[in-house]
């Protein structure tokens, strides 16, 4: 057997330690538990979910945003969406209009309910964002959103970062 065929075989090799930044993932995992830990108990008043909390986010950002606009954002299938999407229709948080356009098209809108919920959250979390750039120092807001871009799969680049700046 040549040695092209040896490591065609072969599992792949684990990644050395010194080439994980182990510390960094870390600190992404504990920092997503706690920047979501807060909407997580005021979305539990609700018996509302994380699920609920993007849907509710992205549509009270973007009022008239499409069922396909908002699929396409949360990268998840319809069948997904379709149940959060019923309880937060039925419960008075997001209300659902035909387009004028194609009356085939649903936007949504969050209500006044709806948009007082994504604004209480977006607070929470606001302040803990806010209380971290205090610790590095305010021109750290840059490096970090730059960093999260870094994050984004670059397929995805672009079309997040352009949807990012569209004004409210």
């Amino acid at each position: 057997m040549t040695d092209a065929q040896v490591g065609a075989t072969e599992a792949p090799r684990p990644a050395r330690a010194a080439d994980v930044p182990y510390e960094l993932i870390e600190l992404l995992f504990f920092a997503y538990r706690d920047f979501v830990s807060d909407p997580d108990r005021i979305l539990a008043d609700y018996n509302f979910g994380r699920a609920h909390h993007r849907v509710l986010h992205f549509v009270q950002r973007r009022p008239g945003l499409t069922i396909a606009e908002l699929l396409d954002i949360l990268q998840i299938t319809k069948q997904s969406l379709n149940r959060v999407l019923k309880e937060l229709v039925e419960t008075g948080f997001v209300e659902s209009r035909m387009g004028t356009q194609d009356k085939r098209q649903r936007n949504l809108y969050a209500t006044t309910s709806g948009r007082e919920l994504a604004i209480r959250l977006a607070q929470l979390q606001a302040k803990r964002v806010n209380a971290a750039l205090a610790i590095v120092g305010p021109e750290a807001g840059d490096i970090v959103a730059r960093y999260l871009a870094g994050l984004i799969d670059p397929s995805e680049r672009k079309k997040v970062l352009n949807a990012l700046a569209q004004p409210d």
